[in-house]
């Protein structure tokens, strides 16, 4: 059995993959929580590792946080970018592996709304977080060439599993307490990919290598989710309210600022679509996602 290293593998997309990693590869965590069986801050050491590896799945990020202060914009960088290259400092030092699997995200091209965005669309993503994946991105392609490593990109979207993060985690946490909506009937679709996904592409992009965006082909809208959601909670079906209310309630958020639950800007991105095509990676390795509405589990 193959040895695979999987950095921030006892997070979120951990423990959504570790059921099916565990039976393809023999598979080594290592992160700062107490569950990993490396202990290792990327951000502050080179990480000592006791063997050599055949494939690293580079998972081990800091996303999910709107930063504050030049320091929190820092840290970004911090983790996505200066701790990939003290990975790979340590790969060195006990063999290169054969392939390395890198988790970026869609965030890279900067994209606020469009539909079916591919791999050739410029990278223009500007936040920290964007930032900070694209630089990591260039220095392991740089790295991966030099040390005759076969590189692998996964660009996903919004990840669904169990205790989900960013905004899905925030539509489930709504629904649960009883005060989420939809705008206009929750027709805004965003593209969405199953986390355990990330496990069945990981021996594919192994062998194949290349950047691939990786979502659901079908892109169930945010109205479909969240039903389904309140279904699952057996909480009653979310409110739907018109836009021009939550058009005033974002202008007066505007006035309020951080305390209100809605602003203009975020009512932007509540119902303006932004989807991604997925046919390059469907094409070259051959793989079809897991449907997200009918697998979904909150």
């Amino acid at each position: 059995m193959e040895k695979l290293l999987f950095t921030g593998g006892t997070g979120f997309l951990g423990k959504n993959t570790r059921p099916l990693l565990d039976k393809m590869y023999e598979v080594t965590t290592c992160g700062i929580t107490h569950d990993d069986m490396i202990k290792a801050n990327l951000v502050k050491d080179v990480p000592e590792l006791e063997q050599h590896y055949d494939i690293v799945l580079h998972a081990c990020g800091k996303a999910h946080v709107l930063p504050k202060s030049e320091a929190e914009i820092s840290s970004f960088y911090d983790v996505n970018y200066v701790g990939t290259i003290h990975l790979c400092n340590a790969l060195e030092k006990v063999g290169v592996p054969k392939a390395l699997i890198f988790i970026s995200t869609v965030a890279v091209y900067g994209c606020e709304f469009g539909d079916m965005i591919t791999e050739e669309h410029l990278l223009e993503g500007k936040t920290p977080y964007a930032a900070s994946k694209i630089k990591a991105e260039q220095y392991l392609t740089e790295w991966c060439a030099k040390n005759n490593v076969k590189l692998g990109i996964l660009r996903p979207s919004l990840l669904a599993g169990k205790n989900a993060l960013g905004n899905l985690g925030a539509m489930v946490n709504g629904v649960n307490k009883g005060f989420y909506m939809n705008i206009a009937g929750g027709k805004v679709i965003k593209s969405i990919l199953m986390a355990e996904d990330i496990a069945n592409l990981v021996p594919l992009v192994a062998e194949k290598g290349g950047v691939y965006n990786v979502c659901d082909t079908k892109q169930p809208s945010f109205g479909q989710i969240s039903q389904s959601v309140a279904k699952q909670l057996r909480k009653g079906k979310p409110l739907s309210i018109p836009y021009w209310m939550a058009w005033c309630m974002a202008k007066v958020g505007d006035l309020l600022g951080n305390r209100a639950p809605i602003n203009t800007y975020k009512l932007e991105k509540m119902t303006k679509s932004l989807t991604f095509s997925n046919d390059k990676a469907r094409k070259e390795l051959n793989w079809e996602p897991i449907d997200v509405l009918s697998n979904y589990r909150v």
